[in-house]
């Protein structure tokens, strides 16, 4: 069967797609986009944005992506930041109003009138550029931060990636989540690297994107954890779209922690577990738990090498938790500078400011940011009390308030979808956890707060904590 894409309303094949999207190409090298052009594209998944982006790199455009619902006033700051000469955007994208951006349907419409002699999209061009990819930080615990990657290292990446998960040209890849962000634009790629199928379905009405899984023959998943809870809720009102993943051999799991209780229920419903995987937009993708080592974050890529060091930065042996250094050729450039020139960073080794581990099969386990808290005398990690807190059933984000007594003060926010009282949870918490890092305060929520990415909004939350402070402990 041919390879094809697939969106709600359109299915082409990927020959066909192919030229399509080298007819867009011509149209933007008559608009004057040609090697090193700095373009910006904002806009929401969809066929147009493949083909788009597929003709930006072909010409050898270096590409600024940013998300579709980033506010008018901050896509200004991007643009004048970037030096982006051409904003490329869709209906729904905000803009500034002295941006004079073109729509991708003017591409689009533009491009069966135009003649095309080139046979096949060639991305070499791009590849040879150090500024080919602008893409942004997710910007959930401060100021979203330019990151400036080399086109060929990010193939290579991606091909490395397809690899290690064992990624085929017969497989039909449904990826849940943004397109302009590192996961979502990962496995478009390597769609496209591996010649398979790519179902482009709206991750933002999971029915509709489930109702799609069926018909496409969707046979590899890639989601945000949260993503993946909404699936089951939304199994449990129509049990009959469970029947659409009856071809999904991979559940593949990113861009937030996942929680063991997670996984254990898909093995439970599918017999399949969420396959967790670890990575960053500055360090690209990094390990993967695969099929036959479904085993926390995986092992890391071929070509690839994770430290894990002390305060001191000194190695430390297996199943000692310390920070993650990341050893990869395929490392970004550097930070993009407020005159849209480049600020480089350290390319032998990338600090990621995460704490994990190494067991000794070499599987990697990440239990968050290397955030101290300092609360009554105690050293603590947010982010480990929260894996402590998800063994025993309870998905907890915490947010440290500052405290002149304690030094800080810990809010526990727990989703549950039950809305069940806080002290239900504080009594389980108090029973997981030492006393030290029990709770000063519960917050139920029914749903986490997301960012734009689908991980879950600390920034949101600590609005929320603030918000609060008066009130008693719950």
């Amino acid at each position: 069967m041919a390879a094809k894409i697939l969106a709600e309303d359109s299915a082409v094949t990927l020959a066909a797609f192919e030229q399509d999207t080298l007819r867009v190409a011509q149209v933007l090298r008559e608009r004057g986009v040609g090697l090193g052009s700095r373009v910006l594209l904002k806009a929401g998944n969809s066929a147009s944005y493949v083909s788009v982006l597929f003709a930006l790199m072909h010409v050898g455009a270096s590409i600024v992506l940013l998300d579709q619902q980033e506010r008018a006033e901050a896509t200004g700051s991007v643009v004048r930041r970037s030096g982006a000469k051409l904003v490329l955007v869709d209906d729904d994208a905000p803009v500034p109003a002295d941006v004079d951006p073109v729509h991708l349907y003017e591409l689009i419409s533009a491009a069966p009138e135009v003649r095309v002699t080139d046979e096949h999209l060639d991305f070499g061009a791009w590849s040879d550029l150090d500024d080919a990819l602008i893409m942004w930080s997710s910007g959930s615990t401060g100021e979203p931060k330019g990151i400036v990657k080399n086109g060929g290292r990010f193939l290579r990446n991606l091909e490395r990636n397809a690899h290690h998960m064992g990624h085929r040209a017969d497989d039909v890849l449904l990826p849940l989540l943004p397109f302009s962000h590192q996961y979502g634009l990962s496995m478009v790629l390597i769609a496209w690297i591996v010649q398979g199928s790519l179902v482009i379905a709206p991750y933002k009405r999971l029915d509709r994107a489930l109702r799609m899984a069926g018909p496409s023959g969707a046979t590899v998943l890639d989601a945000t954890p949260a993503t993946y809870r909404s699936i089951l809720g939304i199994l449990r009102q129509k049990p009959a779209l469970e029947r659409s993943l009856g071809a999904v051999r991979m559940f593949c799991s990113g861009a937030a922690p996942l929680d063991q209780a997670l996984t254990d229920l898909y093995v439970e419903q599918f017999g399949l577990p969420l396959l967790d995987s670890y990575g960053s937009t500055e360090a690209g993708n990094v390990a993967f738990a695969t099929s036959d080592n479904p085993v926390s974050c995986g092992r890391v890529m071929d070509g690839l090498r994770i430290r894990v060091v002390d305060d001191e930065d000194h190695e430390v042996p297996a199943d000692v938790v310390g920070e993650l250094l990341v050893e990869t050729p395929d490392v970004m450039i550097g930070y993009l500078t407020g005159d849209g020139g480049v600020d480089p960073v350290p390319q032998d080794v990338f600090r990621t400011g995460d704490l994990g581990y190494l067991d000794t099969d070499g599987n990697l386990f990440v239990l968050g940011r290397k955030f101290a808290v300092h609360r009554n005398g105690y050293t603590l990690y947010p982010e480990i009390v929260e894996r402590k807190a998800a063994t025993g059933g309870c998905a907890t984000r915490i947010v440290a308030l500052p405290d002149e007594r304690r030094g800080s003060s810990l809010v526990f926010f727990v989703e549950d979808e039950q809305l069940r009282e806080a002290a239900h949870w504080r009594g389980l918490l108090n029973e997981l956890l030492p006393a030290y890092e029990q709770p000063n305060r519960v917050v139920v929520l029914e749903r986490f707060p997301l960012n734009r990415n689908g991980k879950p909004d600390k920034r949101r939350m600590t609005e929320l904590a603030l918000a609060g402070a008066g009130q008693a402990a719950a």
